[in-house]
């Protein structure tokens, strides 16, 4: 049995769920409890498990009320387990089940599968793929945070971690930047010099449930890691180290609804989360050390602080690469974004003397649901790219289609500054090919989360006005 295979067969018992009301993007969270205690009992991890709260006790209970037992198991696991990692996964649990007869169809449902068909190393891979399913429904909303594998892959292979370093993800959403990297530091290392200088990994994520599923994963893949449970532009912050590497796609729209205090330590302060988080991420850098960050365009071109940012990271990094990203990627057709790659200048390094593009959106495929990305989508840029992952190889436009060009810092002053370098056309002809429903309907939904964020970050900055006695008009 493939992974793909046993991904589906789990996936489906999301339709028992249903049975109890709960929406699809409830799945995960809910699954996490249950896969948690089953992958345990497989990859002998139990002994971070307290006895008669593990997986046999759950399958094998023979009272009336299996869902109260369900939900004291949790609460015990959240408080009493003995492994500091078990408890964050299991803190402050709550089932959305209702029924004790659809917790038992769930549980016996898992418990069927051949675990035993496949190695505990691809257990990770099983979780993965759930993700994968979950962003890829319609329905779930989940697809516009979801950074599609053969991107992460992409983007690792170039930054390409290595032993030893410190790797971190500021807005880590379920830990896919970190887990990728892992996989790849493995893949390039014996077992005794991973073993000897292993890398330490870093993130931080602000929403609870997401959280759970970041920490199970990297329980999964067994990497040395500290996973914050937080917002990494406020103090939070702090529990971060200096990073050898940076891997992100921080969350897009404006920060509101929280009256907690941005850091003190940005140059530009704003409301701007994927401009705010660009800040941290060059400024956490240590010297030397290298970063790629997936932007929307408005990062590259926004003028006022984002000017004045773009100025900051072309001044302390050198910014050598930009990749022009097709919409669609995110199963969210209106979305248009960019890789930006840089590395941290040494002292006496000057900063960014030219900056290249390459144009992955012109004339490209429609992308989405029905076509989703792969890795040979990635090969010609890689390519390009070169094998230094600062980007320091020798580099010639030539075999690219015209879609590989390098702008001089002066050429970008000419601009106003501006990174949204567009010589083939912008791609905004592939956005009026919807004729999905499901595509047309994201693109409803998307708009109507921008408009809503939009709405609350004005009543904020209203109510604000209010207290301070400032006068609004």
């Amino acid at each position: 049995m493939n992974t793909e295979t046993i991904v589906q067969k789990i996936w489906s018992l999301c339709n028992i769920l249903r049975g109890d009301g709960v929406s699809y993007h409830e799945y995960i969270s809910e699954l996490t409890y249950l896969l948690f205690l089953k992958i345990a009992e497989e990859n002998k991890s139990e002994k971070y498990l307290p006895e008669g709260r593990r997986w046999g006790d759950l399958i094998n209970f023979k009272g009336d009320d299996l869902l109260s037992f369900y939900r004291e198991m949790l609460t015990y696991l959240g408080e009493h387990a003995p492994d500091e990692q078990v408890r964050k996964i299991y803190a402050f649990p709550t089932t959305v089940f209702s029924h004790s007869e659809n917790l038992k169809a769930v549980i016996h449902g898992i418990a069927k599968l051949d675990w035993h068909a496949f190695g505990m190393d691809r257990m990770g891979d099983i979780y993965e793929g759930l993700l994968a399913k979950n962003s890829q429904d319609a329905r779930s909303g989940a697809g516009q945070y979801f950074t599609p594998r053969p991107l992460v892959d992409c983007i690792v292979r170039l930054v390409s971690p290595a032993l030893g370093e410190v790797i971190q993800d500021p807005a880590m959403g379920s830990g896919g930047f970190l887990i990728s990297a892992d996989q790849s530091v493995r893949l390039n290392s014996t077992k005794n010099s991973y073993a000897a200088t292993p890398p330490f990994y870093e993130g931080v994520e602000i929403e609870k449930g997401t959280y759970r599923i970041a920490l199970m994963n990297a329980f999964l893949h067994r990497i040395s890691s500290s996973l914050i449970l937080g917002d990494a532009l406020t103090e939070d912050a702090n529990g971060l180290s200096e990073a050898d590497v940076i891997l992100a796609n921080p969350p897009f729209g404006v920060k509101s609804g929280s009256a907690r205090l941005q850091r003190d330590d940005f140059s530009f302060p704003t409301a701007n989360k994927q401009l705010a988080f660009l800040q941290h991420i060059y400024l956490a850098l240590k010297p030397g050390g290298r970063a790629a960050v997936v932007l929307p365009d408005n990062v590259l071109f926004e003028d006022g602080v984002g000017k004045k940012i773009r100025q900051e990271l072309m001044s302390l990094c050198q910014l050598h690469t930009i990749l022009r990203l097709p919409s669609g990627i995110f199963y969210s057709p209106g979305v248009k974004t960019n890789v930006l790659f840089f590395s941290r200048c040494e002292d006496g390094q000057k900063g960014t003397q030219s900056v290249w593009i390459y144009d992955m959106r012109f004339d490209a495929p429609r992308f989405g649901r029905k076509r989703p990305l792969s890795d040979s989508d990635f090969a010609k840029f890689e390519k390009a790219f070169g094998k230094d992952p600062r980007g320091l190889a020798k580099r010639s436009t030539d075999g690219f289609e015209g879609r590989w060009k390098c702008f001089s810092r002066q050429q970008i002053s000419d601009r106003n500054d501006s990174l949204n370098l567009a010589w083939l056309g912008d791609g905004s002809d592939q956005d009026e090919a919807m004729t999905e429903p499901d595509e047309i309907a994201l693109v409803i939904q998307d708009h109507l989360r921008a408009a809503l964020r939009e709405i609350e970050a004005v009543t904020n900055e209203l109510a604000e006005a209010d207290e301070a006695g400032e006068v609004v008009r």
